[in-house]
């Protein structure tokens, strides 16, 4: 096998141009399958399709056709004008059907004369409401271009309401805004580059190979058929901040051969050998991170984990494969542009951290009590129209329809048709009676039953009765995800199933609660496998049972004081960020304490004491964790900072503070916790202290003068998770 390596990488130094000509022309397949990857900006449609609320909108998509269904509220303009936009809206491409007064009763009638059950329904003061239903689901293309035509159709006192006009909101504002994602993430993170590596060109030429896997990832998306607007807004920006180190090692490692080799592309090669052996190992935990998503109900962790996994997969092999001859290409430049670098001297901070290394240790268990507490207690929220802009059309109109017409929420219910006139009536009275519920449309409600059927107009039967089902809508007065609307839905779900025990309760309001109920199995689930499949990854690398109890404890208080902060500053945050935060901080993080556990055996192999060993080790590894650390923070903060819709700015600001403060834990408190319990990891560590084989003295690189040698540059700050070439890896690291 690594025979065979050493072949690849020779062929690959020899011909650069021709690597990075067959990389360019593997973009145009890329980008082709990025643009037709169909993005779905439908959370709901995520939840698993056994629960009710999924089966009833299976439903209301087939054969009722109106999984996706709007209310428009027309203000202050006469029956004329109302009669008419009905008509026009009726004429749009994907629009099924559009139920107003004027079908039932005739727009001549006075408004006072109209049924009371009727007006109650279709008017509220100066303003009227008709409902328009729509042929494809609701986040679907069609719809989305049928709900944009009858905006187009409306004047300013028209307002369109309902969550398909909410889906269609946010995928305009991802639209606009996901250029910005990935310019302010590519700006902040080479700036943060440029500050800590000695060359003006190198950031640019590593950029340019995470660019390339960025695109190859999204690109292959297509294979995965669809992917969640949430993963596609954050995928790029944080396959950039978890896969950077990856190209910081390789570029360190081929400064490190340099002097070793009279061709810089033999250098070059034995660098790509050590670099796919240590980073497809040191990319395990990342990708258990990520793929301990894959297991949550709500496929939704499925799909962001997917992407991700797969980004780290294609950042590794652009590094292996195609960053060598970029780098090879633009050497001489990069070698010319150099500058002096930020690295800052830690031996005095380190110093003090190890005389007080029992304060420190004592910090560390102390610290978990208020942390857990705040995690435990920090409030989430599940109304995703709490996330977007509070001035966006959707939202103004979903307000309208809330204070003129008291319908905060919507209920569909489907049940057999086949029910009697007298319990339909006793069921709809029976529902009119429960806490909360404003109005009632259903077929007998519009439909006396002294009307004779020929008599009924068809967009009627279309809207209440289709293959064997009848549909009944229930509005309520009670916001979607609020306690309020959960106990009005358990009490219509058990008085709908008392009249036909396999009738569906969906809409917005129970998909959401089946959302709730669901994602808190989910964050448990998840959390617990990724810490599960990191131990053991940790625990293979270092053999040893007490080195993954102390680094991934490390890394959860890390976590639990990340995402304790807004239980503190009082900040509610979307559903999915505790689980998004559990399984990535930890997998991405982890590597901080792997380095630094990494390079404290290698100061005690080497003979030193503890206390040495580690205050060599902590100066070692502190410029590379804060280098990894300042990146990552980087390339998720330029997100946070722009990000109007607060569902991707709270994710991309915690995975940024995440970084931030795992960095800082393992900086301040990991030395300590390593130093006080060296003696338990050396009971319970296999080969812990065990001295290596002297190594070979380093030859200077043949044909080149002392002066000469002298001027290449200092290696970069190694990322995390990886050791220098003069130094042996542990076996099997991880990163």
């Amino acid at each position: 096998m690594e025979h065979l390596l050493e072949k690849i990488a020779h062929k690959l130094t020899r011909r650069p141009k021709l690597v990075i000509l067959i990389a360019v022309l593997m973009l145009v397949p890329s980008i082709l399958g990025a643009a037709f990857t169909r993005i779905n900006y439908d959370i709901l449609s995520y939840l698993p399709q056994d629960m009710d609320s999924a089966k009833g909108e299976a439903l209301l998509e087939d054969p009722f056709r109106m999984a996706a269904t709007t209310m428009l509220i027309v203000e202050d303009m006469p029956p004329e004008y109302t009669h008419q936009l009905q008509k026009q809206v009726e004429q749009v491409p994907g629009v099924s059907n559009v139920l107003w007064l004027s079908g039932m009763v005739g727009i001549q009638v006075p408004t006072e004369m109209i049924p009371e059950d009727l007006r109650d329904i279709f008017f509220s003061g100066d303003a009227t409401m008709m409902i328009v239903q729509y042929d494809q689901p609701g986040a679907s293309a069609a719809t989305m271009k049928a709900i944009q035509q009858v905006r187009d159709l409306c004047n300013k006192n028209c307002f369109l309401a309902g969550f398909s006009v909410f889906i269609k909101d946010t995928k305009d504002l991802i639209s606009k805004e996901m250029p910005l994602y990935v310019l302010m993430a590519a700006v902040l993170s080479t700036a943060a580059m440029c500050v800590t590596m000695s060359s003006w060109l190198l950031p640019a030429a590593l950029m340019l190979s995470i660019g390339l896997a960025i695109l190859y990832n999204f690109g292959s998306n297509i294979l995965l058929g669809e992917i969640s607007f949430i993963t596609q807004a954050i995928a790029a920006v944080l396959q950039l901040g978890v896969t950077m180190d990856y190209s910081i090692f390789l570029y360190d490692r081929y400064l490190e051969e340099l002097p070793r080799h009279e061709d810089r592309r033999d250098a070059m090669a034995t660098a790509i050998v050590a670099a796919f052996k240590s980073l497809s190992g040191s990319s395990m935990t990342t990708i258990a991170g990520f793929l301990a998503l894959c297991f949550m109900r709500l496929t939704l962790g499925r799909d962001i984990g997917l992407v991700m996994a797969k980004g780290v997969v294609l950042g590794v092999a652009t590094v292996i494969l195609v960053l060598p001859s970029i780098l090879l290409v633009m050497d001489g430049p990069i070698l010319k542009y150099r500058h002096p670098c930020v690295s800052p001297n830690m031996n005095r901070l380190n110093g003090f951290i190890i005389r007080h290394r029992r304060f420190f240790t004592g910090l560390f268990l102390v610290l978990f009590v208020p942390a857990v507490y705040s995690n435990n207690h920090t409030q989430v929220y599940y109304k995703l129209d709490e996330s977007l802009p509070q001035d966006m059309p959707s939202i103004v109109s979903t307000d309208k329809l809330k204070d003129e017409f008291n319908m905060a929420s919507s209920h569909f219910i489907v049940m057999r048709d086949d029910l009697s006139h007298a319990d339909m009536k006793e069921l709809e009275e029976a529902i009119d009676a429960i806490p909360g519920i404003t109005s009632v449309v259903a077929y007998d409600k519009l439909v006396p039953s002294s009307i004779p059927d020929f008599f009924i107009p068809q967009s009627i039967k279309d809207l209440c009765k289709q293959g064997g089902y009848q549909m009944m809508m229930v509005n309520s007065k009670y916001v979607t995800a609020s306690d309020a609307v959960a106990a009005q839905l358990d009490q219509l779900n058990a008085l709908v199933k008392s009249y036909d025990p396999n009738a569906y309760v969906t809409g917005e309001a129970a998909m959401t609660a089946d959302l709730i109920s669901t994602s808190a199995v989910d964050f448990q689930v998840t959390n617990y496998l990724s810490i599960i499949a990191i131990f053991i990854l940790v625990a293979i690398a270092f053999r040893s049972i007490s080195i993954p109890v102390l680094l991934v404890s490390t890394i959860e208080l890390a976590i639990f004081i990340n995402q304790g902060i807004p239980y503190f500053t009082g900040t509610e945050i979307a559903f999915i960020t505790p689980t998004v935060i559990g399984c990535i901080q930890l997998g991405a993080t982890v590597d901080y304490a792997i380095l630094m556990t990494t390079r404290f055996q290698d100061e005690l192999q080497k003979g030193k004491d503890r206390m040495e060993a580690i205050r060599t080790a902590a100066s070692a590894a502190d410029v590379s964790i804060l280098t990894s650390a300042l990146v990552f923070f980087c390339s998720t903060l330029g997100v946070a900072l722009i990000s109007t819709m607060d569902l991707i700015s709270s994710i991309c600001l915690m995975l940024s503070r995440g970084a931030v403060i795992s960095a800082l834990v393992c900086m301040f408190i990991l030395p300590s916790v390593l130093v006080v319990f060296e003696p338990v990891i050396a009971k319970t560590t296999l080969h812990w202290r065990t001295p290596k084989a002297p190594k070979p003295p380093r030859q200077g690189r043949p044909g080149l003068t002392r002066k000469q040698e002298e001027s290449l540059p200092s290696p970069e700050p190694l990322p995390t998770g990886t050791t220098p070439a003069n130094e042996e890896l542990p076996a099997d690291p991880v990163h």
